[in-house]
C-alpha cells in the first residue's frame, strides 16, 4: 500500500494523529524535499530517502525521473506499506497527485490512498487573521477545471447548472470520514436530496 500523506503548512504540531500512525507503521518513507524529511524524522526510525523532481521544462526528462521514482516507490509497496510525505495536502497542487498518475501507468497493482493534511488554502487563512465566509476561488494562474460545493442539499440541481458550464465529472460525498460516510460516483447515481454535510465535486 502507498499513502500518500499531508504534512501540513510546516509546523510540527499540526501533523494529523493518521499521519504520524502511518509514519510509525510504514516500511520506508519518501519525501520531496528536506523541510517534509525534518518533519517526518521524528517518527521514523530509518532515514526517510529524498527523491529528486527538478523544476526543468524538459517533458522527456521529466517523463524520466518521473517514471523511475515511481517504480523506485512501487518496489517497497509491494512489500508492505509505504508513505510518500509533504508539505500541504496530497490532492491539492501536490507531487503526490503527478506521482499517483504515473503510478497507475507503472505499477497499476499498487493500491494508493491519501490522507489529507492542513493545506496552504486553509492555513493562510489562520495566519492572516481572515475569515472566508461565501464561495471563493483558489488560483495557480491555469484554468479552473474543479469545483467543490459544500452544503449540497440540492446536488440534482447543483450538478445540473455546472454542467451547463462544461463539467462533465461529478462525486458526491456525505459525512465524510465518519462512520456513516456515503461516497457515491457518477451523476446518475446521485440522489435529489443532500443535507448540511453534502459535498459535490466536479471535473471538466
Amino acid at each position: 500500500m502507498l499513502y500518500g500523506i499531508g504534512l501540513g503548512p510546516g509546523d510540527p504540531e499540526l501533523l494529523t494523529l493518521k499521519a504520524v500512525r502511518i509514519l510509525k507503521e510504514s516500511i520506508k518513507v519518501f519525501v520531496p524535499g528536506e523541510m517534509a524529511a525534518d518533519l517526518v524524522r521524528p517518527y521514523v526510525t530509518e532515514e526517510p530517502e529524498i527523491l529528486d523532481f527538478p523544476m526543468i521544462y524538459d517533458e522527456k526528462k521529466l517523463k524520466e525521473i518521473w517514471t523511475e521514482n515511481a517504480k523506485n516507490v512501487a518496489d517497497y509497496s509491494r512489500k508492505g506499506d509505504v508513505a510518500f510525505c509533504l508539505i500541504g495536502d496530497p490532492n491539492f497542487f501536490s507531487t503526490f497527485t503527478h506521482m499517483a498518475k504515473v503510478m497507475k501507468e507503472v505499477a497499476p497493482d499498487v493500491e494508493v490512498e491519501t490522507v489529507p493534511g492542513i493545506s496552504s488554502i486553509t492555513s493562510c487563512a489562520a495566519r492572516m487573521g481572515v475569515a472566508v465566509e461565501t464561495s471563493f476561488e483558489v488560483h495557480d494562474g491555469s484554468d479552473i477545471n474543479y469545483f467543490i460545493h459544500l452544503k449540497a442539499r440540492r446536488p440534482r440541481e447543483i450538478i445540473q447548472r455546472f454542467e451547463k458550464e462544461g463539467y462533465k465529472e461529478f462525486i458526491f460525498a456525505e459525512r465524510l470520514f465518519s462512520d456513516r460516510e456515503v461516497i457515491v460516483k457518477g451523476k446518475e447515481n446521485i440522489p435529489e436530496e443532500g443535507n448540511y454535510f453534502s459535498i459535490v465535486y466536479g471535473k471538466k
